[in-house]
């Protein structure tokens, strides 16, 4: 949705995602999900109300400069639905001056406003790395190359790389998800192999130089155990990084309104595809307390607290009014 107005100024967007998630909803109350196996656990839900009730309320506005544009995006949780959207012209066509969103966060008082101030989300990667050695009857696995010793090594060497401490510029996590060795055959001592995991920084240069490690790495054991490999890389989510002025405008807005302030100096390390925006425009990304008791992000028994839509409305239309107001 555009909002024009008569006279030259800024274009701000306000953007929100929508997207289910493949777990069974555990709640019992009237609006959980009808859907079995699929709900919403992030509170995109919420996220999406807060933007739609921003339309009428701008409707009742006599702005005489600039232009809004309100987002809905699809896809977050694949981080493929920003990066879709940036690469359709119609969009790009608009010239977004900056972009805001919002995200919910469990586990903080209700309606702080948290104000990250570094950035918003970490820079996300996942990659698989797949072996092919050479199979052998299982008596004689000293005649073939059983992947299973340099995926053991790969496991000892990524572990090693981690840097968990949430202040150091060279903060990293590297996490397994998945491996596979062989099949249940067991005459057959097995040829392949994959190993996945996801990895995490704050920035996008730490992120590349981890990379190069990886890769280091995964030569180095395929020439130890002359066994071949390839790495896959994909689902990327670039680090939502924060613009400073934006940042201040909503830690403004926040005292003003009398809200809680929680200034952050990390980010969060779940990544969310607004990266991909920050990369393009000047971007700013807030998160609203969803309560101390809150069930987390993702878990089966989270719901998203309607108290914060009218706290989301009253600081994006706070904003606007900064933003836009003569």
């Amino acid at each position: 949705m555009v909002y024009e107005f008569p006279s030259d100024g800024p274009t701000i967007a306000f953007r929100c995602e929508l997207d289910a998630l493949p777990i069974n909803e555990e709640n019992q109350f009237e609006h959980r999900s009808k859907n079995h196996g699929v709900s919403h656990k992030c509170g995109h839900d919420g996220h999406m109300t807060i933007v739609a009730g921003l339309a009428p309320w701008i409707q009742e506005q006599n702005f005489k400069k600039g232009k809004i544009v309100l987002l809905f995006q699809p896809a977050e949780e694949t981080g493929q639905g920003a990066a879709k959207i940036l690469a359709d012209k119609r969009f790009r066509s608009l010239n977004i001056d900056h972009i805001y969103a919002l995200h919910n966060i469990p586990g903080v008082p209700l309606q702080t406003i948290i104000a990250p101030t570094m950035g918003f989300s970490a820079e996300v990667q996942s990659f698989a790395l797949y072996l092919t050695g050479k199979e052998s009857h299982a008596s004689e696995p000293e005649n073939g190359i059983n992947p299973a010793m340099p995926i053991g090594d790969a496991i000892r060497y990524f572990e090693a790389l981690n840097v968990q401490q949430p202040n150091d510029p060279n903060f990293k996590i590297l996490t397994p998800i998945y491996a596979k060795i062989g099949d249940t055959s067991y005459g057959i001592s097995p040829a392949k192999g994959e190993l996945h995991y996801t990895i995490r920084t704050w920035t996008p240069e730490t992120m590349e130089s981890l990379r190069k490690e990886i890769e280091s790495i995964c030569s180095q054991i395929s020439k130890t155990y002359s066994i071949n490999y390839s790495l896959d890389w994909f689902e990327y989510f670039p680090a939502s990084i924060n613009d400073s002025s934006g940042i201040m405008l909503v830690k403004k807005i926040a005292l003003k309104k009398q809200y809680k302030l929680l200034e952050k100096t990390t980010p969060f390390s779940f990544g969310e595809d607004f990266g991909w925006f920050s990369k393009a425009f000047k971007a700013t990304m807030f998160g609203i307390g969803a309560g101390v008791d809150s069930p987390s992000l993702h878990h089966a028994d989270y719901d998203f607290p309607d108290d914060l839509i009218s706290t989301g409305m009253e600081m994006f239309t706070s904003l606007i009014l900064e933003l836009l107001a003569e």
